[in-house]
Protein backbone atom coordinates (compact mmCIF):
# COMPACT_ATOMS: atom_id res chain seq x y z
CA UNK A 1 0.00 0.00 0.00
CA UNK A 2 1.47 3.45 -1.29
CA UNK A 3 1.50 5.93 2.39
CA UNK A 4 1.01 8.55 0.58
CA UNK A 5 -2.86 7.30 -0.47
CA UNK A 6 -2.98 6.37 3.54
CA UNK A 7 -2.29 9.69 4.97
CA UNK A 8 -3.93 11.34 2.28
CA UNK A 9 -6.98 9.12 3.17
CA UNK A 10 -6.36 9.82 6.60
CA UNK A 11 -6.58 13.72 5.98
CA UNK A 12 -9.42 13.25 4.05
CA UNK A 13 -11.65 11.23 6.95
CA UNK A 14 -9.78 13.89 9.51
CA UNK A 15 -11.07 17.39 7.77
CA UNK A 16 -14.04 15.50 7.34
CA UNK A 17 -14.92 14.21 11.08
CA UNK A 18 -13.65 17.58 12.47
CA UNK A 19 -15.91 19.51 10.58
CA UNK A 20 -18.96 17.37 11.26
CA UNK A 21 -17.80 17.59 15.02
CA UNK A 22 -18.47 21.37 15.06
CA UNK A 23 -22.01 20.47 15.03
CA UNK A 24 -22.72 17.96 16.77
CA UNK A 25 -21.85 19.03 20.20
CA UNK A 26 -24.19 22.10 19.62
CA UNK A 27 -26.90 19.71 18.49
CA UNK A 28 -26.54 17.53 22.18
CA UNK A 29 -26.24 19.99 23.96
CA UNK A 30 -28.94 22.77 22.97
CA UNK A 31 -31.74 19.74 22.56
CA UNK A 32 -31.95 19.18 26.05
CA UNK A 33 -31.71 22.47 26.99
CA UNK A 34 -34.39 22.66 24.83
CA UNK A 35 -35.92 19.96 27.05
CA UNK A 36 -35.54 22.11 30.37
CA UNK A 37 -36.61 25.23 28.61
CA UNK A 38 -39.86 23.80 27.45
CA UNK A 39 -40.29 22.28 30.94
CA UNK A 40 -40.45 25.54 32.70
CA UNK A 41 -42.77 26.60 30.25
CA UNK A 42 -45.00 23.61 30.65
CA UNK A 43 -45.06 24.14 34.55
CA UNK A 44 -45.03 27.80 35.15
CA UNK A 45 -47.03 28.27 31.78
CA UNK A 46 -45.39 31.95 31.41
CA UNK A 47 -45.46 32.70 27.81
CA UNK A 48 -41.74 34.45 27.95
CA UNK A 49 -40.39 30.72 28.38
CA UNK A 50 -42.34 30.01 25.21
CA UNK A 51 -40.33 32.79 23.26
CA UNK A 52 -36.91 31.71 24.63
CA UNK A 53 -37.76 27.77 23.83
CA UNK A 54 -38.70 28.62 20.35
CA UNK A 55 -36.08 30.80 19.81
CA UNK A 56 -33.27 27.93 20.43
CA UNK A 57 -35.24 25.98 19.43
CA UNK A 58 -34.73 27.25 16.07
CA UNK A 59 -30.65 27.77 16.37
CA UNK A 60 -31.26 23.96 17.00
CA UNK A 61 -32.63 22.58 13.60
CA UNK A 62 -30.39 24.70 11.36
CA UNK A 63 -27.51 23.40 13.24
CA UNK A 64 -29.20 20.06 12.80
CA UNK A 65 -29.29 19.67 9.58
CA UNK A 66 -25.91 20.62 8.77
CA UNK A 67 -25.07 17.89 11.57
CA UNK A 68 -27.19 15.58 9.15
CA UNK A 69 -25.91 16.44 5.87
CA UNK A 70 -21.96 16.19 7.23
CA UNK A 71 -22.74 12.74 9.27
CA UNK A 72 -23.66 10.47 5.95
CA UNK A 73 -20.68 11.74 4.08
CA UNK A 74 -18.72 10.16 6.77
CA UNK A 75 -20.52 6.77 6.62
CA UNK A 76 -19.65 6.46 3.19
CA UNK A 77 -16.06 7.04 3.58
CA UNK A 78 -15.83 3.69 4.87
CA UNK A 79 -17.07 2.05 1.77
CA UNK A 80 -14.73 4.43 -0.76
CA UNK A 81 -11.88 5.30 1.16
CA UNK A 82 -11.71 2.30 3.90
CA UNK A 83 -12.65 -0.58 1.73
CA UNK A 84 -10.54 -3.19 3.58
CA UNK A 85 -10.96 -1.98 7.30
CA UNK A 86 -14.73 -2.94 5.83
CA UNK A 87 -14.16 -5.80 5.33
CA UNK A 88 -12.08 -6.93 7.65
CA UNK A 89 -14.90 -5.58 11.03
CA UNK A 90 -17.27 -4.54 8.96
CA UNK A 91 -19.36 -7.72 10.92
CA UNK A 92 -18.51 -5.72 14.36
CA UNK A 93 -18.56 -1.84 13.48
CA UNK A 94 -21.22 -2.04 11.02
CA UNK A 95 -23.79 -3.11 13.66
CA UNK A 96 -23.96 -0.25 15.81
CA UNK A 97 -24.03 2.36 12.53
CA UNK A 98 -26.59 0.02 11.44
CA UNK A 99 -28.66 0.65 14.48
CA UNK A 100 -27.67 4.31 15.14
CA UNK A 101 -29.68 5.26 11.99
CA UNK A 102 -32.30 2.73 12.43
CA UNK A 103 -33.43 3.29 15.95
CA UNK A 104 -31.71 7.21 16.88
CA UNK A 105 -31.55 9.04 13.62
CA UNK A 106 -35.03 7.83 12.76
CA UNK A 107 -36.18 8.49 15.96
CA UNK A 108 -34.79 12.32 15.96
CA UNK A 109 -35.38 12.78 12.32
CA UNK A 110 -39.19 11.97 12.65
CA UNK A 111 -40.15 13.94 16.05
CA UNK A 112 -38.08 17.17 15.12
CA UNK A 113 -40.62 17.35 12.76
CA UNK A 114 -43.15 17.58 15.05
CA UNK A 115 -41.23 20.10 17.39
CA UNK A 116 -41.01 22.33 14.87
CA UNK A 117 -44.53 22.17 13.47
CA UNK A 118 -46.55 21.17 16.51
CA UNK A 119 -46.17 24.18 18.93
CA UNK A 120 -50.28 24.94 18.00
CA UNK A 121 -51.49 21.16 17.33
CA UNK A 122 -50.23 19.64 20.08
CA UNK A 123 -50.51 20.43 24.22
CA UNK A 124 -47.81 21.73 25.86
CA UNK A 125 -47.21 18.38 27.44
CA UNK A 126 -47.20 16.47 24.22
CA UNK A 127 -45.03 18.80 23.02
CA UNK A 128 -42.39 18.89 25.61
CA UNK A 129 -42.58 15.14 25.11
CA UNK A 130 -41.64 15.57 21.14
CA UNK A 131 -38.95 17.51 22.74
CA UNK A 132 -37.73 15.06 24.63
CA UNK A 133 -37.60 12.22 22.05
CA UNK A 134 -35.47 14.55 20.02
CA UNK A 135 -32.86 15.31 22.07
CA UNK A 136 -33.29 11.48 23.50
CA UNK A 137 -32.52 10.57 20.33
CA UNK A 138 -29.77 12.96 19.72
CA UNK A 139 -27.65 11.46 22.67
CA UNK A 140 -28.61 7.83 21.54
CA UNK A 141 -27.43 8.43 18.11
CA UNK A 142 -23.77 9.63 19.63
CA UNK A 143 -24.05 6.88 21.99
CA UNK A 144 -23.85 4.08 18.92
CA UNK A 145 -21.56 6.27 16.65
CA UNK A 146 -19.63 6.25 20.02
CA UNK A 147 -19.82 2.08 21.13
CA UNK A 148 -18.67 2.04 17.22
CA UNK A 149 -15.64 4.10 17.85
CA UNK A 150 -15.13 2.46 21.44
CA UNK A 151 -14.44 -0.72 19.86
CA UNK A 152 -11.62 0.70 17.90
CA UNK A 153 -9.71 1.45 21.15
CA UNK A 154 -10.61 -1.57 22.09
CA UNK A 155 -12.07 -4.49 20.68
CA UNK A 156 -13.78 -6.56 23.03
CA UNK A 157 -16.40 -9.28 21.85
CA UNK A 158 -15.06 -10.30 18.71
CA UNK A 159 -12.64 -13.02 17.55
CA UNK A 160 -11.00 -13.36 14.00
CA UNK A 161 -12.10 -16.10 11.87
CA UNK A 162 -9.52 -17.47 10.08
CA UNK A 163 -12.20 -19.60 7.85
CA UNK A 164 -13.37 -16.07 6.16
CA UNK A 165 -10.47 -14.14 7.28
CA UNK A 166 -12.07 -11.62 8.95
CA UNK A 167 -12.73 -10.07 12.79
CA UNK A 168 -16.32 -11.21 13.61
CA UNK A 169 -18.75 -11.11 16.44
CA UNK A 170 -18.44 -13.39 19.51
CA UNK A 171 -20.26 -11.33 22.26
CA UNK A 172 -22.45 -8.25 21.50
CA UNK A 173 -22.89 -7.38 24.92
CA UNK A 174 -19.48 -6.98 25.45
CA UNK A 175 -19.20 -4.70 22.04
CA UNK A 176 -22.46 -2.80 23.78
CA UNK A 177 -20.73 -2.52 27.31
CA UNK A 178 -17.40 -2.07 26.50
CA UNK A 179 -15.97 0.20 29.38
CA UNK A 180 -14.08 2.48 26.66
CA UNK A 181 -17.05 3.18 24.84
CA UNK A 182 -19.06 3.40 27.83
CA UNK A 183 -16.32 6.51 29.22
CA UNK A 184 -16.37 8.42 25.88
CA UNK A 185 -19.88 8.42 25.22
CA UNK A 186 -20.53 10.34 29.07
CA UNK A 187 -17.36 12.31 28.45
CA UNK A 188 -18.48 13.14 24.96
CA UNK A 189 -21.91 14.34 25.47
CA UNK A 190 -20.62 16.33 28.79
CA UNK A 191 -18.37 17.97 27.00
CA UNK A 192 -21.59 18.57 24.00
CA UNK A 193 -23.28 20.21 26.44
CA UNK A 194 -20.60 22.75 27.93
CA UNK A 195 -20.66 23.93 24.43
CA UNK A 196 -24.20 24.44 24.04
CA UNK A 197 -23.82 26.45 27.22
CA UNK A 198 -21.15 28.21 26.47
CA UNK A 199 -22.71 29.47 23.58
CA UNK A 200 -26.18 30.11 24.80
CA UNK A 201 -23.90 32.65 27.14
CA UNK A 202 -22.50 34.55 24.41
CA UNK A 203 -25.51 34.91 22.43
CA UNK A 204 -27.23 36.41 25.42
CA UNK A 205 -24.35 38.46 26.31
CA UNK A 206 -24.43 39.88 23.31
CA UNK A 207 -28.52 40.88 23.28
CA UNK A 208 -27.79 42.39 26.85
CA UNK A 209 -24.44 44.36 25.79
CA UNK A 210 -26.63 45.79 22.75
CA UNK A 211 -29.63 46.18 25.40
CA UNK A 212 -31.96 43.74 23.22
CA UNK A 213 -34.36 41.20 24.22
CA UNK A 214 -32.94 41.61 27.99
CA UNK A 215 -35.73 39.07 28.76
CA UNK A 216 -35.03 36.35 27.39
CA UNK A 217 -31.38 36.86 27.33
CA UNK A 218 -31.12 36.97 30.83
CA UNK A 219 -33.37 33.99 31.25
CA UNK A 220 -31.21 31.90 28.86
CA UNK A 221 -27.98 32.78 30.83
CA UNK A 222 -29.76 32.03 33.96
CA UNK A 223 -30.46 28.33 32.59
CA UNK A 224 -26.88 28.14 30.91
CA UNK A 225 -25.06 28.69 33.92
CA UNK A 226 -26.60 26.05 35.76
CA UNK A 227 -26.24 23.75 33.06
CA UNK A 228 -22.51 24.48 31.84
CA UNK A 229 -21.63 24.24 35.35
CA UNK A 230 -23.24 20.60 35.92
CA UNK A 231 -21.75 20.02 32.87
CA UNK A 232 -18.04 21.11 33.16
CA UNK A 233 -17.55 19.62 36.29
CA UNK A 234 -19.02 16.43 34.63
CA UNK A 235 -16.22 16.55 31.72
CA UNK A 236 -13.56 16.85 34.51
CA UNK A 237 -15.08 13.66 36.69
CA UNK A 238 -15.69 11.77 33.20
CA UNK A 239 -12.48 12.70 32.02
CA UNK A 240 -10.74 11.17 34.94
CA UNK A 241 -13.06 7.76 34.26
CA UNK A 242 -11.58 8.22 30.09
CA UNK A 243 -8.06 8.52 31.87
CA UNK A 244 -8.42 5.17 34.11
CA UNK A 245 -10.35 3.16 31.08
CA UNK A 246 -6.87 4.17 28.86
CA UNK A 247 -4.56 3.17 31.24
CA UNK A 248 -6.33 -0.38 31.36
CA UNK A 249 -6.79 -0.59 27.55
CA UNK A 250 -4.37 1.40 25.63
CA UNK A 251 -1.16 1.44 28.12
CA UNK A 252 0.71 3.22 24.82
CA UNK A 253 -1.95 6.08 24.50
CA UNK A 254 -1.58 7.31 28.17
CA UNK A 255 2.35 6.60 28.17
CA UNK A 256 2.52 9.06 25.12
CA UNK A 257 0.03 11.59 26.66
CA UNK A 258 2.83 12.07 30.29
CA UNK A 259 5.78 12.15 27.71
CA UNK A 260 6.67 9.06 29.59
CA UNK A 261 9.89 7.15 28.18
CA UNK A 262 10.17 4.82 31.48
CA UNK A 263 8.52 2.94 33.84
CA UNK A 264 8.25 5.15 37.08
CA UNK A 265 8.05 3.77 40.39
CA UNK A 266 4.33 3.52 41.92
CA UNK A 267 2.97 5.62 42.25
CA UNK A 268 3.59 8.52 39.01
CA UNK A 269 3.00 11.81 39.07
CA UNK A 270 1.28 14.05 36.76
CA UNK A 271 3.55 16.44 34.60
CA UNK A 272 1.60 19.79 34.62
CA UNK A 273 3.85 21.54 32.06
CA UNK A 274 7.09 20.39 30.38
CA UNK A 275 8.87 20.05 26.39
CA UNK A 276 9.42 16.54 25.52
CA UNK A 277 12.92 15.67 23.70
CA UNK A 278 12.37 12.90 21.41
CA UNK A 279 16.26 12.31 21.13
CA UNK A 280 16.84 12.84 24.73
CA UNK A 281 13.94 10.34 25.77
CA UNK A 282 13.07 12.92 28.50
CA UNK A 283 10.97 15.95 29.62
CA UNK A 284 12.37 19.37 29.59
CA UNK A 285 11.41 21.83 32.45
CA UNK A 286 8.89 19.33 33.60
CA UNK A 287 6.50 20.62 36.64
CA UNK A 288 5.00 17.27 38.44
CA UNK A 289 2.16 16.80 40.76
CA UNK A 290 3.45 13.94 42.89
CA UNK A 291 1.03 10.41 43.04
CA UNK A 292 -1.60 12.20 40.90
CA UNK A 293 -0.97 9.90 37.36
CA UNK A 294 -0.52 6.76 39.54
CA UNK A 295 -4.12 7.54 41.34
CA UNK A 296 -5.74 8.11 38.37
CA UNK A 297 -4.33 5.69 35.87
CA UNK A 298 -4.59 2.75 38.09
CA UNK A 299 -6.71 4.03 41.09
CA UNK A 300 -4.44 2.86 43.81
CA UNK A 301 -0.78 4.12 45.25
CA UNK A 302 0.76 1.00 44.47
CA UNK A 303 -0.03 0.66 40.69
CA UNK A 304 2.59 1.65 38.16
CA UNK A 305 2.10 3.17 34.96
CA UNK A 306 4.40 1.52 32.08
CA UNK A 307 6.79 4.05 29.98
CA UNK A 308 6.89 4.03 26.13
CA UNK A 309 10.22 1.89 26.48
CA UNK A 310 8.93 -1.23 28.03
CA UNK A 311 5.53 -1.25 25.80
CA UNK A 312 8.12 -1.43 22.84
CA UNK A 313 9.64 -4.34 23.79
CA UNK A 314 6.19 -5.89 24.56
CA UNK A 315 5.41 -4.77 21.26
CA UNK A 316 8.08 -6.75 20.27
CA UNK A 317 7.44 -9.81 21.97
CA UNK A 318 3.68 -9.57 20.98
CA UNK A 319 5.09 -9.21 17.19
CA UNK A 320 7.10 -12.75 17.35
CA UNK A 321 3.92 -14.05 18.98
CA UNK A 322 1.81 -12.65 16.33
CA UNK A 323 4.25 -14.37 13.43
CA UNK A 324 3.86 -17.51 15.27
CA UNK A 325 -0.31 -17.26 14.54
CA UNK A 326 0.10 -15.77 11.19
CA UNK A 327 2.22 -18.38 9.81
CA UNK A 328 -0.47 -20.78 11.49
CA UNK A 329 -3.64 -18.96 9.68
CA UNK A 330 -1.23 -19.54 6.51
CA UNK A 331 -1.40 -23.15 6.74
CA UNK A 332 -5.12 -23.54 7.95
CA UNK A 333 -5.94 -21.94 4.43
CA UNK A 334 -4.40 -24.87 2.83
CA UNK A 335 -5.76 -27.81 5.20
CA UNK A 336 -7.99 -26.57 7.76
CA UNK A 337 -7.82 -29.73 9.43
CA UNK A 338 -4.19 -29.06 10.61
CA UNK A 339 -4.01 -29.83 13.98
CA UNK A 340 -0.38 -28.17 15.02
CA UNK A 341 -1.69 -25.50 13.19
CA UNK A 342 -5.04 -24.54 14.73
CA UNK A 343 -3.55 -25.34 17.90
CA UNK A 344 -0.52 -22.40 17.30
CA UNK A 345 -3.39 -20.07 16.06
CA UNK A 346 -5.62 -20.27 19.00
CA UNK A 347 -2.47 -19.88 21.10
CA UNK A 348 -1.48 -16.93 19.35
CA UNK A 349 -4.29 -15.66 17.69
CA UNK A 350 -4.34 -12.63 20.05
CA UNK A 351 -1.08 -11.00 18.71
CA UNK A 352 -1.94 -11.42 15.01
CA UNK A 353 -2.40 -7.61 14.63
CA UNK A 354 1.03 -7.02 15.84
CA UNK A 355 2.01 -9.46 12.97
CA UNK A 356 0.24 -7.56 10.32
CA UNK A 357 2.82 -4.41 11.41
CA UNK A 358 5.15 -6.09 9.48
CA UNK A 359 3.41 -5.99 6.05
CA UNK A 360 4.45 -2.35 5.79
CA UNK A 361 7.94 -3.44 5.11
CA UNK A 362 7.52 -6.87 3.83
CA UNK A 363 4.92 -8.78 2.01
CA UNK A 364 5.18 -12.06 4.33
CA UNK A 365 5.86 -11.30 7.94
CA UNK A 366 7.43 -14.72 8.89
CA UNK A 367 10.65 -13.32 7.11
CA UNK A 368 11.27 -10.46 9.24
CA UNK A 369 14.77 -9.96 10.86
CA UNK A 370 14.62 -9.47 14.60
CA UNK A 371 15.81 -5.64 13.46
CA UNK A 372 12.97 -5.05 11.24
CA UNK A 373 10.58 -6.26 14.20
CA UNK A 374 12.15 -3.83 16.41
CA UNK A 375 11.56 -1.25 14.15
CA UNK A 376 7.58 -2.40 13.54
CA UNK A 377 7.88 -2.61 17.72
CA UNK A 378 8.77 0.84 17.56
CA UNK A 379 5.77 2.15 15.17
CA UNK A 380 3.33 1.76 17.88
CA UNK A 381 4.59 4.97 19.69
CA UNK A 382 2.46 7.46 18.46
CA UNK A 383 3.11 11.36 18.02
CA UNK A 384 4.44 12.04 21.77
CA UNK A 385 4.67 15.67 21.30
CA UNK A 386 1.42 16.16 19.73
CA UNK A 387 -0.13 14.12 22.30
CA UNK A 388 1.51 15.95 25.33
CA UNK A 389 0.73 19.64 24.41
CA UNK A 390 -2.98 18.62 23.00
CA UNK A 391 -3.83 16.91 26.39
CA UNK A 392 -2.86 19.73 28.02
CA UNK A 393 -4.35 22.35 26.28
CA UNK A 394 -7.67 20.48 26.57
CA UNK A 395 -7.11 19.81 30.19
CA UNK A 396 -6.58 23.16 31.19
CA UNK A 397 -9.69 24.64 28.89
CA UNK A 398 -11.79 22.02 31.09
CA UNK A 399 -11.17 23.34 34.18
CA UNK A 400 -11.22 27.04 33.04
CA UNK A 401 -14.94 26.14 31.82
CA UNK A 402 -15.58 24.95 35.43
CA UNK A 403 -14.18 28.25 37.13
CA UNK A 404 -16.04 30.75 33.92
CA UNK A 405 -19.60 29.11 34.93
CA UNK A 406 -19.17 29.02 38.90
CA UNK A 407 -18.51 32.73 37.97
CA UNK A 408 -21.86 32.92 35.40
CA UNK A 409 -23.71 31.09 38.32
CA UNK A 410 -22.44 33.40 40.84
CA UNK A 411 -23.66 36.34 38.63
CA UNK A 412 -27.09 35.12 37.92
CA UNK A 413 -28.21 35.69 41.75
CA UNK A 414 -25.42 38.45 42.65
CA UNK A 415 -25.48 41.04 39.41
CA UNK A 416 -27.97 39.86 37.38
CA UNK A 417 -25.68 39.55 34.58
CA UNK A 418 -25.28 43.26 34.63
CA UNK A 419 -21.58 43.33 34.84
CA UNK A 420 -20.06 44.48 31.07
CA UNK A 421 -16.73 42.99 31.97
CA UNK A 422 -18.32 39.78 32.39
CA UNK A 423 -20.54 39.87 29.31
CA UNK A 424 -17.59 40.31 26.86
CA UNK A 425 -16.11 37.64 28.56
CA UNK A 426 -18.88 35.04 27.48
CA UNK A 427 -18.90 36.77 23.98
CA UNK A 428 -15.02 35.72 23.47
CA UNK A 429 -15.85 32.33 25.44
CA UNK A 430 -18.07 31.47 22.49
CA UNK A 431 -15.56 29.22 20.36
CA UNK A 432 -13.69 27.71 23.08
CA UNK A 433 -15.43 24.70 23.86
CA UNK A 434 -15.22 23.75 20.26
CA UNK A 435 -11.49 23.85 20.51
CA UNK A 436 -11.43 21.58 23.39
CA UNK A 437 -13.46 19.26 21.68
CA UNK A 438 -11.64 18.92 18.38
CA UNK A 439 -8.58 18.97 20.76
CA UNK A 440 -10.03 16.02 22.40
CA UNK A 441 -11.07 13.88 18.96
CA UNK A 442 -7.39 14.59 18.05
CA UNK A 443 -5.58 13.28 20.80
CA UNK A 444 -8.06 10.26 20.88
CA UNK A 445 -7.45 9.25 17.21
CA UNK A 446 -3.48 9.98 16.91
CA UNK A 447 -3.41 7.92 20.14
CA UNK A 448 -4.71 5.24 18.47
CA UNK A 449 -1.81 5.09 15.78
CA UNK A 450 -0.30 2.94 14.24
CA UNK A 451 -3.87 1.08 14.47
CA UNK A 452 -7.28 1.67 12.29
CA UNK A 453 -8.19 -0.80 15.08
CA UNK A 454 -6.14 -1.33 18.31
CA UNK A 455 -3.92 -4.16 18.51
CA UNK A 456 -6.19 -6.04 15.54
CA UNK A 457 -5.42 -4.18 12.04
CA UNK A 458 -2.82 -1.28 11.64
CA UNK A 459 -4.06 1.73 9.93
CA UNK A 460 -2.25 1.33 6.38
CA UNK A 461 -4.05 -2.03 5.79
CA UNK A 462 -7.50 -0.70 5.81
CA UNK A 463 -7.12 1.69 2.88
CA UNK A 464 -9.02 1.22 0.04
CA UNK A 465 -6.85 1.18 -3.04
CA UNK A 466 -6.99 4.43 -4.49
CA UNK A 467 -4.69 6.88 -6.62
CA UNK A 468 -3.64 9.73 -5.49
CA UNK A 469 -5.27 12.19 -8.17
CA UNK A 470 -8.94 10.62 -6.98
CA UNK A 471 -8.58 11.04 -3.28
CA UNK A 472 -6.97 14.60 -4.04
CA UNK A 473 -10.38 15.27 -6.17
CA UNK A 474 -12.81 14.21 -3.22
CA UNK A 475 -11.23 16.47 -1.02
CA UNK A 476 -10.85 19.24 -3.39
CA UNK A 477 -14.86 18.55 -3.33
CA UNK A 478 -16.05 18.03 0.09
CA UNK A 479 -13.50 21.32 1.00
CA UNK A 480 -15.64 23.24 -1.18
CA UNK A 481 -19.00 21.49 -0.41
CA UNK A 482 -18.15 22.11 2.87
CA UNK A 483 -16.85 25.46 2.82
CA UNK A 484 -20.27 26.41 0.98
CA UNK A 485 -22.19 24.83 4.03
CA UNK A 486 -20.32 26.73 6.38
CA UNK A 487 -21.04 29.82 4.70
CA UNK A 488 -24.95 29.17 4.78
CA UNK A 489 -24.79 28.01 7.96
CA UNK A 490 -23.32 31.21 9.90
CA UNK A 491 -25.05 33.19 7.67
CA UNK A 492 -28.16 31.31 8.69
CA UNK A 493 -27.35 31.80 12.32
CA UNK A 494 -26.39 35.23 12.58
CA UNK A 495 -29.86 35.93 10.60
CA UNK A 496 -31.26 34.35 13.37
CA UNK A 497 -29.41 35.83 16.21
CA UNK A 498 -30.02 39.14 14.58
CA UNK A 499 -33.82 38.98 14.25
CA UNK A 500 -33.96 37.77 17.82
CA UNK A 501 -36.64 36.07 19.53
CA UNK A 502 -39.67 37.83 18.19
CA UNK A 503 -42.08 36.01 16.09
CA UNK A 504 -44.81 37.47 13.86
CA UNK A 505 -47.81 36.77 16.60
CA UNK A 506 -45.50 37.94 19.21
CA UNK A 507 -45.15 41.26 20.77
CA UNK A 508 -41.90 42.77 21.33
CA UNK A 509 -42.91 43.10 24.97
CA UNK A 510 -42.47 39.71 25.43
CA UNK A 511 -38.49 39.67 24.50
CA UNK A 512 -37.95 42.81 26.34
CA UNK A 513 -35.84 45.90 24.75
CA UNK A 514 -34.46 47.29 28.13
CA UNK A 515 -30.91 49.09 27.93
CA UNK A 516 -28.32 47.95 30.04
CA UNK A 517 -27.15 50.35 32.48
CA UNK A 518 -23.62 51.48 32.28
CA UNK A 519 -21.38 50.48 35.25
Amino acid sequence: MDMAVVELSRLQFALTAMYHFLFVPLTLGLSFMLVIMESIYVITKRPIWRVVTRFWGKLFGINFVLGVATGLTMEFEFGTNWAYYAHYVGDIFGAPLAIEGLMAFFMEATFVGLMFFGWDRLSRVQHLFVTFLVALGSNLSALWILIANGWMQNPVGAAFNPATMRMEVTDFSEVLFNPVAQAKFVHTVSAGYVCAAAFVMGVSAIYLLQGKFTNVARRSMMVASAFGLASALSVVVLGDESGYTISDNQKMKMAAIEAMWKTEEAPAGLTLVGLPDLAAQTTRYEIKVPYVLGLISTRSLSGKVTGINDLVLRADERIHSGIIGYDAVEKLKVNQADVIARGNFEAHKRDIGFALLLKRYMADPRQASDAQILKAAHDTIPNVPVMFFLFRFMAGLGFAFIAYFAMAFYCASACQFRKRWFLRLAVAAIPLPWLAIEFGWVLAEIGRQPWAVDGVLPTFLGASSLTIGQIWTTIIGFTALYGTLAVIEIRLMITSIRKGPIEHHEPASLAGFAPLPAE
